[in-house]
């Protein structure tokens, strides 16, 4: 997949495709969300939410009263998208578009949200940069949850091909922070298919 163009790729699925066509979209991203109320957070805190897309947990955050937060994704449809749904909130939000193998954060964050953006990366050096990435870009005691694709979740998608996490891969990998908790979800997609996810929630000591 060397010539492969990855923004081409997310911009025509978001160009030909609604929400319930798109086998990730949650009407209400309750994992995320629970695992962002253990770390009680001040409205104050910087928090960014790689691959975000057209994620309603922007929404959560903002009708929470959050004043900080930064969304990042390849494509310029989603985040326009995004951007519709919400109005006059969005100019609330920081909005990035860029690949994250391309991102060079100009700030600290208090919380670091990814869901099914890390399991796209499967390059060794990718991967080891976003590790990196995310140690160095979280504040003391700042919060980062991912949540991937499990040992028995999907091999692909979207047509791409994924990395599979275990709890003790995504532990020993992210070895920089402390975990907190971990737990596997079953996700029902639109389309009343089951896709497994490893959540984990780390620290920065």
């Amino acid at each position: 997949m060397s010539n492969f163009d990855l923004k081409k790729h997310w911009e025509n699925i978001y160009f030909s495709k609604q929400n319930n066509e798109m086998s990730w979209f949650q009407e209400t991203p309750s994992t995320s969300i629970s695992l962002f109320k253990i770390a009680n957070l001040s409205k104050e805190s910087s928090i960014i939410d790689v691959g975000g897309g057209n994620s309603l947990f922007v929404d959560y955050l903002l009708q929470q009263g959050y004043e900080k937060i930064t969304v990042l994704d390849i494509s310029k449809i989603a985040i326009d998208r995004a951007k519709s749904r919400l109005g006059k909130n969005a100019t609330k939000v920081n909005w990035i578009i860029k690949d994250i193998n391309d991102f060079y954060p100009k700030e600290k964050y208090d919380f670091w949200h990814d869901r099914a953006l890390f399991h796209f990366i499967i390059n060794k050096k990718n991967i080891e940069r976003y590790i990196d990435l995310v140690s160095n870009s979280l504040n003391i005691n700042g919060y980062f949850t991912v949540g991937t694709f499990s040992k028995f979740g999907p091999l692909k998608c979207s047509g791409i091909p994924i990395r599979q996490y275990s709890e003790n891969d995504l532990k020993t990998l992210f070895n920089k922070l402390s975990i907190l908790s971990s737990c596997n979800v079953e996700h029902i997609t639109p389309f009343n298919t089951v896709q497994d996810f490893v959540f984990c929630n780390f620290q920065k000591k």
